[in-house]
C-alpha cells in the first residue's frame, strides 16, 4: 500500500517552492522560497524511488535517513516524519535551508541522475521541521537523569550547539562560552536573513537555554577567561570556535578606507535586523546604499555579500571571480539567485590593486584565462598581460575565506597540537586532541566548511565526550 504512494517521478516533475519575484524579494531580508503548501509538500515527496541503495543518504554528510522521511511525508504521517528526520540531524529546519543540496543529497539522487529531476530534498526537510514547531511536536529537551558532569564548550556555533544539544539530553551539565553577544555563531551572524531568518535559529537556543545549558556570551577566551581556567572548571573542554581570520588582498592601495571584510560588512547587516545600533553601519562604512559595489571572491560567503548588497540599494553590485562559473566553489542556485536580483558576475577577474585619494574610488582588474590543472585538479588562473582596466567602486568586501586563528598563541595554550595550516589537530572519529580531555569539531579542525559538517562533527564529539567521561579515570583537568 505504501510504495502506490512513491515512485511518482515518472509521471509528477520537479517542483521546489516558488521563489518570490526578484524584484520584490531584492528590497527585503526575508526568505525569498514560499512554504510548501501540505499537498504539494507530499507531492514531492511521492517522487522519491525509493532506490535500494540510497546515494542522497550516502552523500548526507549527517547520513540523515532521507527516503524514510519522504516517504512517511507522502503518506502524511508527518510527526513520523520529523522524528526520523530530527533522530540523525539536531537542526532540520536549519540544513533544510542552507545545505547546498544540489551538492550534496539532491545531487546525488538516483532519479536526478537518470534525468527525471531530482527529489527536493531539501525544501520538504524544511517542511517537515516547520511543521513540527508549529504543531508543537519539537519537545522540550528533558534528561532522564541529571549527572554531575560538566563540558566546557568554546564556540556557539552549530558545532558548539549540536554537541551542548546531545550531551544535555544525557544529563550532563554544559557551558558554552562565546565571544558575540548572541548565540549561533555564522548562523546568527554571518549568514543573510534571505537565507536563514533569524527567529529560526533563535527558538533553537532558547531550546537549550530552556533544557539548562549556560551560555556565557560577549566571553573572549584568553582576554575574560584563560583556557586553563575552562579547563579547571569542567570534566571535558570542546574547541568548536569555527575559523575568522579573513584571508586578505595584499595588493596596492589594499590598505584604503571602503575596501572591507565580509564577515565584517555580514555581521552589521545581521545586527541591524536585530536592531542593534551599528555605528560603522549607520555612518556608511559598512553600508552600500548608493555605491557602486565590488565583491571579490566566488565561494558561497562572496553571494551572501552581493545579495546583501542589492538589498541595501546598492547602484550596482558586480562579483569579480579569478575562474570562470563553471569552477564557482559556491552553490549554482545561490548564483542563479545572485543572478535573477540583478547581480552581475564578472568571471576570470582578479584585482591587481585599488584606486582612491583615502577612500577606494575604483578596483584595478586584470583579465584572467585558466592554464593547466593545479594539485587539486582544477585548472590554475593565469594573467592575460596588458588586458588590465579600472573598476569603479566606493564599496568594495573581499570574500576570499577564512582561515583558522593561532589558538595556541592567543590562548596560552602552546602544547594544544596544530597542522601546519593552523588547525586544531583532533582524531577523525573521536575529535580528541592531544591534550587530556580536551575535544575539537568543526571548521577549527577541517578549515572553512559546510554547516552540516560541523553540525556532524559536533553530534560525533559529544558522543566522543560521553564515553570519556564514562572512563573510571575521567577527572577534571588540572
Amino acid at each position: 500500500m505504501a510504495t502506490q504512494k512513491m515512485l511518482k517521478f515518472v509521471t509528477v516533475g520537479k517542483e521546489m517552492p516558488t521563489k518570490r519575484e526578484a524584484a520584490n524579494r531584492a528590497t527585503d531580508f526575508h526568505e525569498i522560497y514560499r512554504e510548501f503548501a501540505s499537498e504539494k509538500a507530499a507531492e514531492q515527496a511521492s517522487r522519491c524511488s525509493q532506490c535500494g541503495v540510497p546515494y542522497c543518504q550516502s552523500h548526507c554528510p549527517l547520513h540523515n535517513n532521507i527516503p524514510d522521511w519522504l516517504r512517511l511525508t507522502a503518506e502524511g504521517r508527518l510527526q513520523e516524519a520529523y522524528e526520523i528526520s530530527q533522530a540523525t540531524n539536531t537542526f532540520p529546519e536549519i540544513c533544510g535551508r542552507i545545505c547546498p543540496q544540489d551538492r550534496l543529497c539532491e545531487g546525488n539522487c538516483v532519479i536526478e541522475q537518470s534525468g527525471h529531476g531530482t527529489v527536493t530534498i531539501g525544501a520538504v526537510e524544511k517542511y517537515i521541521t516547520d511543521t513540527a514547531w508549529e504543531q508543537g511536536w519539537v519537545q522540550p529537551i528533558k534528561p532522564h537523569a541529571e549527572r554531575s558532569e560538566s563540558v566546557g564548550i568554546i564556540g556557539a556555533g552549530p558545532g558548539g550547539l549540536a554537541a551542548a544539544d546531545m550531551l544535555r539530553r544525557q544529563g550532563v551539565q554544559v557551558t558554552v562560552y562565546d565571544r558575540y553577544d548572541r548565540a549561533g555563531g555564522l548562523l546568527t551572524y554571518g549568514i543573510p536573513g534571505f537565507k536563514l531568518e533569524k527567529p529560526v535559529v533563535m527558538q533553537r537556543i532558547e531550546q537549550l537555554e530552556k533544557a539548562g545549558v549556560q551560555f556565557v556570551m560577549n566571553c573572549n577566551v584568553g582576554v575574560d577567561i584563560s583556557f586553563d581556567a575552562i579547563r579547571g572548571q569542567h570534566d571535558a573542554v570542546l574547541i568548536a570556535t569555527g575559523v575568522y581570520k579573513v584571508r586578505a588582498i595584499e595588493a596596492p592601495g589594499a590598505g584604503l578606507s571602503g575596501i572591507v571584510k565580509a564577515l565584517d560588512y555580514l555581521t552589521a547587516s545581521n545586527r541591524k535586523s536585530f536592531g542593534d545600533d551599528v555605528a560603522e553601519f549607520d555612518n556608511g562604512t559598512l553600508d552600500a546604499k548608493g555605491k557602486r559595489v565590488v565583491v571579490i571572491g566566488g565561494g558561497d560567503t562572496a553571494m551572501d555579500c552581493v545579495r546583501t548588497a542589492i538589498r541595501q540599494g546598492a547602484v550596482s553590485v558586480k562579483c569579480l571571480y579569478r575562474r570562470d562559473k563553471a569552477n564557482m566553489p559556491g552553490s549554482m542556485r545561490e548564483v542563479q539567485n545572485a543572478e535573477e536580483e540583478g547581480v552581475d558576475f564578472v568571471w576570470l577577474s582578479a584585482p591587481r590593486g585599488f584606486t582612491g585619494n583615502g577612500a577606494v574610488d575604483g578596483v584595478l582588474v586584470q583579465k584572467m584565462r585558466l592554464g593547466a590543472p593545479d594539485a587539486s585538479g582544477r585548472q590554475s588562473p593565469e594573467v592575460i598581460e596588458g588586458a588590465d582596466y579600472a573598476e569603479p567602486a566606493e564599496l568594495v568586501v573581499q570574500a576570499l575565506g577564512f582561515e583558522p586563528e593561532d589558538l595556541p598563541t592567543l590562548w596560552g595554550v602552546p602544547d594544544l597540537g596544530v597542522t601546519r595550516w593552523g588547525t586544531v589537530k583532533a582524531d577523525f572519529r573521536s575529535h580528541a586532541t592531544n591534550l587530556p580531555g580536551v575535544y575539537a569539531a568543526g571548521d577549527i579542525v577541517r578549515g572553512a566548511s559546510l554547516v552540516v559538517w560541523a553540525i556532524r562533527d559536533g553530534r560525533e564529539a559529544a558522543e566522543a565526550i560521553l564515553g570519556y567521561l564514562a572512563q573510571p579515570n575521567a577527572v577534571a583537568a588540572e
